[in-house]
């Protein structure tokens, strides 16, 4: 128990205690402040979590029951509210109920994933599937769609020599001018030219496919979800309409399209074109080289990026290194060395 006179005692050196602490928070020395690389850090580490959690751990195979139950277990509920005659307030059947806008046929089938090769990262294109790509895209795709941002110099060096390339070029003719008479002329295309729309304009391809107009191919890849998935899907995966489907004259059934009506007819049989180099041309092997020509078309920088990306990562390696290298034998002296100022000592006066 504190008598009055201890408290006397000790006061004047809580009273110094007290000033001290005040002193060091006030200077900021007490909660040294979190450096901004570790931030940094944390981000970059949870999305590196975050992408191999996606592709090596919460894949669709491993997945797939867990929906198959949560289905189960939403059709159960389903059920006892009927039976319970939940069924009638308004928010049961929008929380259980069916929504048309979101079923299948109204958006389409989730196109299936392919193992392509040029989606891997140290893979490229394949060059010669984008040559008969081509092929198929210039004896069939062409008649309907064309692909306004794609030039004949595209090809030089890709799928196509120079030569080659120009030669394509000079079997259409575009008009260009006016020459010195200031008439518009017609001459044969250059490597700068870029692929000829089968139509002039979007109303003549409207009244040519019965009002449907047919999409630019450019970057069609790009423009849809699932991207080459949904393109290869979407060619193969024509079929007769199920039982209580209907489809208007006019239209073709396609699981993977929007609604399940397409304008589009199915083109592409076994057989269709006559490959160049020799390759069997199947349904599903000109589906794939087309589509890996479309996938080139909307990323034709990906072989160069994957080539600057790998540089890029070899320097930065080799950068770490000689980071970790200075830090730890250039820096160490600075990181370990103690500086005590002590002011009482005999001799030294303040500066």
């Amino acid at each position: 128990m504190f008598t009055r006179a201890s408290l006397r005692a000790i006061k004047p050196a809580l009273s110094n205690s007290t000033q001290k602490t005040s002193q060091r928070f006030s200077s900021g020395s007490a909660a040294p402040a979190i450096p901004a690389s570790w931030y940094a850090k944390t981000a970059a580490a949870c999305a590196i979590s975050g992408l191999l959690l996606s592709q090596y751990v919460f894949t669709d195979e491993r997945l797939e029951p867990v929906y198959e139950k949560l289905w189960m277990a939403r059709q159960a509920m389903i059920r006892k509210a009927r039976e319970i005659g939940m069924d009638k307030v308004a928010i049961v059947p929008t929380i259980f109920g069916e929504a048309e806008a979101f079923s299948d046929l109204s958006h389409g089938l989730h196109a299936p994933h392919y193992d392509w090769e040029h989606r891997k990262m140290w893979k490229s294109f394949d060059h010669a599937a984008i040559r008969r790509g081509y092929q198929v895209y210039k004896e069939i795709c062409s008649a309907c769609h064309s692909m306004n941002r794609v030039a004949f110099r595209n090809l030089v060096g890709v799928s196509h020599s120079e030569a080659e390339a120009k030669a394509l070029a000079e079997e259409y003719e575009y008009l260009d001018g006016p020459n010195d008479k200031g008439e518009m002329f017609k001459r044969p295309g250059r490597l700068a030219d870029y692929f000829p729309a089968p139509y002039t304009n979007d109303e003549l391809a409207r009244v040519a496919n019965g009002g449907a107009l047919p999409p630019d191919l450019s970057c069609i890849v790009k423009a849809r979800h699932g991207e080459e998935d949904y393109i290869f899907a979407l060619l193969t995966g024509y079929c007769d309409p199920p039982t209580g489907v209907s489809v208007r004259e006019g239209l073709h059934f396609n699981p993977y399209f929007p609604g399940g009506a397409i304008a589009m007819a199915r083109n592409i049989y076994d057989e269709v074109v006559d490959y160049e180099d020799g390759t069997v041309p199947t349904a599903s092997q000109i589906a794939k080289d087309v589509t890996t020509f479309l996938t080139f078309a909307s990323h034709m920088e990906q072989d160069q990026r994957k080539l600057m990306g790998l540089k890029a990562l070899a320097i930065s390696t080799i950068g770490f290194g000689l980071a970790v290298y200075w830090k730890r034998f250039k820096w160490s002296y600075l990181k370990s060395r103690k500086v005590v100022y002590r002011p009482d000592r005999a001799g030294l006066k303040d500066i």
